[in-house]
């Protein structure tokens, strides 16, 4: 995406901050807020200009460089079998109750994914409700609105699967207190954004280099694929694959590493990705690439989300993917060496003997130099084509289409084997059961480290088998609780989920 000169910089800096005092009415108390809010005067003026607009559309893509809106330490992947907590053993205890499913409503996670998600929304709220007033170029106007439904649905897909119905917030000013809707509703907002987005987004084709990670018809188009299959209709997740398949404006990288590299963004295999910076948060920085980059030597980050031993099992006799995914001890990463951290066992074991970690770290965050600024500059690869063209194939094995699914599965296969064909060899099984599972097997490597795991076996029905031995407990944990926060506040207006 466009940077911008330090003082424009300043300029939407002040006005992401006037965004955030407007925020905090979500999740704070009665007597606060009854003191008024520093960010009242200037919000009623906000918004004149076409350059205003700009900058609020801008502001809500900011809050998507926020690491706490995909998972923080990354807690999402932390609660799947493909990552374990991290880190060193003493550093981070209070993330273990994910990695072993006893959290309660009272974690900040639980708090912070809710609050930074709605952050995001009152943004777009903004955006949507006052730009429709400002005389300037029509066209810009409707993609400026059309991008911020985009990020307003992307916000809700995330709220909705992880604590089901929520209250919806369509204004930038809402009530205090608003009861939660039903998962349906929810549903049913994202869908009437995704529509409008769609009718008004360009094609990633028609921005200029510039523009790279703005909101396209495509990016619109995918998260509606990811939604229908996540709804279980399969007729519509496999309609929109198809049409981002033969849009035109998507392929793979022929190399699987160089997909998460610098060299990398905005490849053509890209449809969304959160562009970043080597600064910090306020200058177009992302944590999340330091939160799990290699801790010791070199110094990249915290080392949090380590890849699970189960995980580096389940790759096939050769798969490039496990390198490409994984960092290893000893490895050289443009001319660094890893070494790791002293205060990490190189490998721990259960009580039984058996190894249950090796250090190791995800290799997908990996930004070359020695220091844990530079891994501020890792873009998110939030929605890559690969994922589409699973979602393609388990649409149409569903669908009854077994043959047509085995198309986009092995394109996958095909990629990853570089070539070589003494590896990852076509699958050819046409029962749809069998098959089923052999996709989701290929989700689970191909999107490693990414943080869809957890979701996939939820929405599959899987996670009581795959998950239960971690702690997870079924009619619970395939959401997350409201925070017991938000439920004071609300005194009762708000409901806790089933089982909390």
């Amino acid at each position: 995406m466009k940077q911008y000169k330090p003082e424009t910089m300043k300029k939407l800096n002040q006005y992401i901050t006037i965004l955030f005092l407007f925020t905090i009415t979500m999740s704070c108390s009665e007597d606060f807020i009854d003191r008024g809010l520093l960010g009242d005067v200037e919000a009623s003026n906000f918004m004149q200009t076409e350059n205003d607009a700009i900058l609020a559309t801008n502001a809500c893509y900011n809050a998507l460089r926020d690491w706490r809106f995909h998972g923080g330490f990354p807690i999402l992947g932390i609660m799947s079998d493909n990552m374990l907590k991290g880190s060193n053993p003493t550093d981070g205890i209070q993330i273990l109750v994910f990695d072993n499913f006893t959290y309660t409503p009272n974690e900040n996670p639980v708090s912070s994914f809710y609050n930074t998600w709605y952050l995001a929304i009152i943004r777009t709220n903004l955006v949507i409700d006052r730009a429709g007033d400002i005389e300037m170029d029509e066209a810009l106007k409707a993609r400026l609105i059309a991008e911020a439904k985009f990020i307003r649905a992307l916000s809700y897909f995330r709220m909705v699967r992880l604590y089901g119905g929520v209250s919806i917030v369509t204004t930038p000013f809402p009530e205090r207190l608003i009861p939660r809707s039903s998962a349906d509703d929810v549903y049913a907002l994202i869908i009437q954004d995704l529509e409008e987005a769609i009718a008004n987004l360009p094609e990633r084709s028609d921005y200029p280099s510039e523009d790279l990670g703005r909101a396209t018809k495509g990016a619109a188009k995918a998260l509606f694929a990811k939604v229908y299959l996540f709804r279980k209709d399969y007729t519509n997740a496999e309609s929109y694959a198809m049409e981002i398949i033969n849009s035109g404006q998507y392929s793979l990288d022929p190399d699987y590493g160089h997909v998460f590299s610098k060299d990398g963004e905005f490849g053509t295999g890209s449809i969304f990705e959160i562009a970043a910076r080597p600064y910090g948060f306020q200058e177009g920085g992302h944590q999340y690439g330091n939160t799990q980059g290699v801790r010791g030597t070199p110094n990249k980050g915290w080392g949090f989300g380590r890849p699970s031993w189960d995980l580096l099992n389940s790759y096939e006799e050769g798969d490039p993917r496990k390198d490409a995914s994984v960092i290893f001890l000893g490895e050289e990463l443009d001319g660094i060496s890893i070494i790791g951290d002293s205060a990490t066992p190189d490998t721990s074991y259960n009580n039984d003997g058996s190894v249950k970690e090796i250090e190791c770290y995800n290799q997908k965050v990996w930004v070359a130099g020695s220091s844990a600024q530079d891994s501020w500059d890792h873009n998110v690869r939030l929605i890559r084509y690969a994922d589409i063209l699973l979602i393609a194939a388990e649409a149409m094995n569903e669908n009854g289409k077994s043959g047509d699914a085995l198309t986009y599965l092995n394109m996958i296969r095909e990629r990853a084997r570089a070539g070589n064909s003494s590896i990852l060899p076509d699958i050819t099984e046409t029962n749809k059961d069998n098959l089923r599972s052999l996709i989701l097997k290929e989700r689970r490597i191909e999107l490693a480290l990414e943080q869809h795991r957890f979701f996939d076996l939820v929405r599959t029905g899987k996670a009581v088998d795959v998950l239960s031995p971690l702690g997870f407990q079924e009619g619970k944990h395939e959401l997350f609780p409201i925070p017991q926060a938000e439920i004071d506040i609300s005194q009762g207006v708000l409901t806790q989920n089933p089982g909390w």
